[in-house]
């Protein structure tokens, strides 16, 4: 038990140094929820706003930026969680982003699996997502809200925070 602790401890303070900045955001990843029970740990994040220098390009550029970002964060949040806590064999996340109303929507679901890394030469940053078994919806090269009937199928729920 402690050692697990240890680990956890030692994922979130890792996660907060490597997560810091992104590629095409220089926002923190805010994680919101993380927990481990057992071999299955459930972590979710608020994905990083857009970066104040995109704020002169157009709307659809921004979200594709942010999109993309996103998409990215969670491939590297879930390499980093099976590199760090070894006792993990499943693993449960959920991103959301702030929207305009300011209410949180979930845009990115997922169960991933420690032995599936068959991604590897997967070069499209969406189809690697989803074959590490991340779930979304795309329209026009950016992330939509997952529909509510749709989080509970994709192993999503509604979480209020």
């Amino acid at each position: 038990m402690a050692k697990q602790i240890c680990e956890a401890g030692r994922f979130l303070r890792e996660l907060r140094v490597q997560m810091r900045f992104g590629d095409l955001s220089r926002a923190p990843l805010q994680l919101l929820r993380f927990q481990i029970l057992g071999e299955i740990v459930e972590c979710d994040w608020l994905a990083r706003a857009p970066d104040p220098w995109d704020a002169d390009l157009s709307q659809s550029v921004r979200r594709r930026h942010t999109s993309l970002q996103a998409l990215k964060d969670s491939i590297d949040v879930r390499a980093f969680l099976f590199a760090i806590l070894p006792q993990i064999e499943t693993a449960y996340f959920r991103v959301y982003r702030e929207s305009p109303c300011e209410t949180r929507e979930m845009i990115i679901t997922g169960c991933a699996q420690r032995n599936d890394n068959s991604a590897r030469n997967i070069h499209s940053l969406a189809m690697r997502a989803k074959v590490l078994g991340f779930r979304f919806c795309m329209e026009e090269d950016a992330l939509s809200e997952i529909p509510a009937e749709k989080q509970a199928w994709w192993g999503g729920s509604v979480v209020a925070h």
